[in-house]
């Protein structure tokens, strides 16, 4: 599986197994996801089977029921740890006890579904976890190439590595016609504040090439929050919010230093220098020095471009916004030394943008 290959198809053509006690809730799991398409289904009523089976299907997803006679869903997470080698469980629990979602969450389940099911939130569980799961498998065996060829074509690779992190960018911002010349400035924008900031070399060429994937976990958010035109209501803000962290997901586990500042700038480039930000509210330099920088470069470009709730802001009002504070943004949002970094060269982000905005008109 590549990149290039993750479209409806593939997720459709994953691997799914269903595991429950009830015969009922087998049968109408199966039954949801035959109707929506999914094509390789196993199901077992034998928890004790599922180990087996995962090692001879190797399965891109196990809906697994929590409450299970002999061996329960816990005890299955507990097996299946032990034969993943990648120490990444794909594992969709099943429950009707809320006070069991936080406890699967730790155990390693990567999401849950709520007995009794709705179809809807079945279906767009699953397709999500599918989705992220085969990005992930994607980006590893791209980084297990990319290190064992990394002798012989260091220069090539690097060069490929960069386009295969536009490719990946499109893929989950494909309906944004500026995504390209978007992630391009981005990457300017973080070596140019890295730069002013003294930060070695190894670090800015990693920012440059980790910082477009910053926006990756939008993969994970559904069209109808991702491309709504108007301000989110609260149950779609934290449903939109949970982008840093899918991004992180994906990108993480990972040898590659831009994959790992890659997972990095993804979780943290929403949190603010005072505390106010998500999705954990770290605060100072509890937050990752590149995503402090990413924030900044972020934001300047978001009010740079043309947004369905604001026109496109010329340079002059966007760093008076930066500086001084709006609505939405405060300086005090942001590290004061990278605040000070921008104001010094804040020419230089408007030439970036123009630059780029000039390449995309064209």
């Amino acid at each position: 599986m590549t990149l290039h290959a993750i479209n409806s198809s593939s997720i459709l053509e994953s691997k799914v197994l269903i595991v429950d006690d009830q015969e009922a809730n087998v049968i109408l799991l199966e039954q949801i996801l035959l109707r929506e398409g999914y094509v390789f289904i196993t199901t077992t009523m034998k928890p004790r089977d599922v180990c087996e089976l995962h090692r001879q299907n190797n399965y891109d997803l196990i809906l697994l029921d929590l409450q299970m006679p002999e061996m329960d869903g816990f005890a299955v997470m507990e097996e299946l740890k032990k034969i993943e080698q990648e120490g990444y469980l794909p594992v969709l629990v099943i429950t009707a006890q809320p006070d069991q979602k936080l406890r699967a969450l730790k155990a390693g389940a990567e999401d849950f579904i709520t007995k009794p099911f709705e179809m809807a939130e079945v279906l767009v569980r699953v397709h999500n976890m599918l989705k992220i799961r085969l990005l992930n498998k994607a980006l590893h065996n791209y980084n297990d190439e990319l290190e064992r060829r990394v002798l012989e074509r260091t220069a090539d690779l690097k060069e490929g590595y960069q386009e295969t992190i536009f490719t990946m960018t499109r893929a989950a911002e494909h309906k944004d016609e500026d995504t390209g010349a978007h992630v391009q400035r981005i990457s300017y924008y973080s070596r140019v504040l890295s730069e002013a900031l003294g930060m070695d070399e190894e670090f800015i060429e990693n920012i440059f090439f980790a910082s477009p994937m910053h926006d990756i976990g939008k993969i994970g958010i559904p069209d109808h929050v991702l491309l709504k035109p108007s301000d989110f209501v609260p149950d779609e803000w934290e449903i939109m919010r949970e982008h840093a962290a899918m991004g992180a997901k994906i990108l993480g586990n990972s040898k590659s230093p831009y994959l790992k500042m890659g997972a990095e700038i993804a979780l943290n480039h929403h949190e603010r220098w005072d505390g106010s930000g998500y999705p954990s509210g770290k605060k100072g330099e509890e937050i990752p020095i590149s995503a402090r920088i990413m924030c900044i470069c972020d934001i300047y470009d978001a009010l740079r471009s043309k947004r369905p709730y604001k026109p496109a802001f010329d340079h002059e009002k966007t760093v008076e916004i930066i500086i001084n504070g709006d609505s939405r943004t405060q300086p005090h949002h942001f590290d004061p030394l990278i605040l000070a970094a921008f104001k010094q060269h804040h020419q230089a982000f408007c030439d970036i943008f123009d630059e780029y905005e000039a390449q995309n008109d064209e």
